[in-house]
């Protein structure tokens, strides 16, 4: 959907859900300078146009014994691809993953509460594919919103 059909209104109102998904609809309306039917009704119409496709939770994965995090880029051996793929949708610790172009064929993101775990998981999948893994120092930029505009 190309941007353009998004109006001030309905940036006002993605960026205010982006921030707090769960954000009283009497407020969102006034963020947005609508009465609460109107921000509701607003609020749908974004969902069946596809612009909105959920609503979600930011979790703090160290307090919940997650403190280490990984991107993992994994290059599987001939004839594993749909295996790999598979152990990776299997492991919970995998909390991302992407297929992608070029000399690698997923790139995830992991998260674990220590190192030895870190190998535990990787050495299952070392089975089968070439693996690669930085550890995330920090994220300088979260998940945010596109630019609305050009």
């Amino acid at each position: 959907m190309p941007n353009d059909t998004l109006d001030a209104i309905d940036q006002r109102i993605l960026e205010a859900l982006s921030r707090n998904s769960r954000m009283p609809l009497k407020e969102l309306a006034e963020i947005a300078g609508l009465s609460s039917p109107s921000a509701a009704e607003r609020v749908r119409r974004l969902e069946d146009r596809g612009v909105i496709s959920g609503f979600t939770v930011s979790l703090g994965l160290a307090a919940l014994g997650y403190p280490l995090q990984a991107i993992v880029r994994v290059r599987p051996l001939p004839g594993q691809l749909h295996i790999v793929e598979r152990l990776i949708q299997e492991t919970p610790e995998f909390i991302e993953c992407d297929k992608v172009t070029g000399d690698d064929c997923f790139i995830a993101r992991l998260v674990v509460r220590s190192m030895g775990e870190l190998d535990g998981i990787l050495d299952k999948i070392a089975e089968r594919a070439e693996t690669n893994t930085s550890m995330i120092k920090a994220s300088p930029v979260e998940r945010r919103l596109p630019p609305f505009n050009g």
